[in-house]
């Protein structure tokens, strides 16, 4: 269950269609655990900014701004502004929680023979790869992103790991999801 969202878009007036009813405020926002989508709604006059955090449990004394949860949403139902800003807010997610990725490069392990878990990290080689099972190999777990960077080269891991998210979350014919609750 999502405790906290990062909010992705805003629409102040609802959602554009033909319907001339009255329109409540919506916001898309990205769950920090799980990565789920939802579509929120905002409690009257509160202030929204995207990419802000918010708290979206169970508990309504902590929701400052979100009054409700309507429902989760699918990558297709995202407007063209949630869709820019998903990239930026999961890599603020990954920069927030880097122990749980990191643990990720600490225990990853081969799929098979010719494969390693971590080759389905988007923009990760062969190099890169040896690179991190003999640092590891030799020098133990790694502490944070930064001494993963720096003891194995490999630049901004986060961005590895926050391509592989988006690639879960946008595409609908993965095999394997390592970071997305489906």
């Amino acid at each position: 269950m999502e405790e906290f969202a990062y909010i992705l878009d805003y629409l102040s007036q609802g959602v554009p269609s033909g319907n001339f009813a009255r329109k409540e405020p919506l916001c898309y926002a990205l769950g920090d655990d799980e990565f789920k989508l939802f579509e929120l709604v905002p409690k009257p006059g509160a202030v929204i900014n995207i990419g802000e955090r918010v708290y979206i449990g169970k508990d309504p004394e902590q929701r400052t701004s979100i009054d409700h949860v309507k429902r989760r949403v699918g990558p297709s139902e995202l407007t063209h502004g949630a869709v820019a800003e998903l990239e930026y807010c999961v890599i603020e997610i990954v920069l927030a929680n880097q122990q749980r990725f990191v643990r990720f490069f600490n225990e990853a392990v081969p799929l098979s023979l010719k494969k390693h878990l971590l080759e389905e990290l988007p923009g990760l080689g062969k190099k890169t790869l040896t690179a991190i099972l003999d640092e590891r190999a030799k020098n133990g777990h790694f502490k944070d992103l930064k001494d993963l960077s720096d003891r194995a080269g490999v630049k901004n891991p986060e961005k590895l790991v926050s391509a592989r998210i988006v690639l879960e979350l946008t595409d609908n014919s993965m095999k394997r999801y390592l970071f997305v609750s489906k």
